[in-house]
């Protein structure tokens, strides 16, 4: 009697740890990871290979631009809450048609600019960031 009352408690304690695990969300699938893809734009260069491995002109037919018109400051930008680009080294950029959520955000991780804006094919967004 005394190892069939052991044996149940043990499986009714692996049952019980089993269904609090299993309604505890896992941390790793709890945060979700937003993937930007931007692409750099092109420079018409005679010395320089074509920095892409897509054929000439695919960008152009396939992204939208978007140009920062910052004054004097150096910013981190997020595109959709994922990093895309520090303005110090590329104030236009490359991305996919649609509306895009912009964030700009100084050295110590503060926003201080945020607009959305809709990109098209083949056209320049131009963003104004007041000073």
């Amino acid at each position: 009697m005394r190892k069939t009352i052991w044996w149940f408690s043990r499986a009714l304690l692996v049952a019980t740890t089993g269904l609090l695990l299993m309604s505890v969300p896992n941390a790793a699938s709890a945060q979700q990871r937003r993937v930007v893809v931007i692409e750099s734009v092109p420079v018409f260069d005679p010395f320089f290979p074509y920095p892409y491995p897509y054929p000439p002109g695919y960008v152009v037919r396939n992204y939208g631009y978007v140009k920062l018109k910052m004054h004097g400051r150096d910013a981190s930008v997020y595109v959709d809450g994922g990093y895309a680009v520090r303005t110090k080294k590329n104030k236009e950029f490359a991305l996919r048609p649609g509306n895009h959520d912009i964030e700009l955000r100084d050295n110590d991780g503060r926003t201080f600019f945020r607009e959305r804006v809709a990109v098209m094919v083949g056209e320049t967004t131009k963003v104004d960031v007041p000073s």
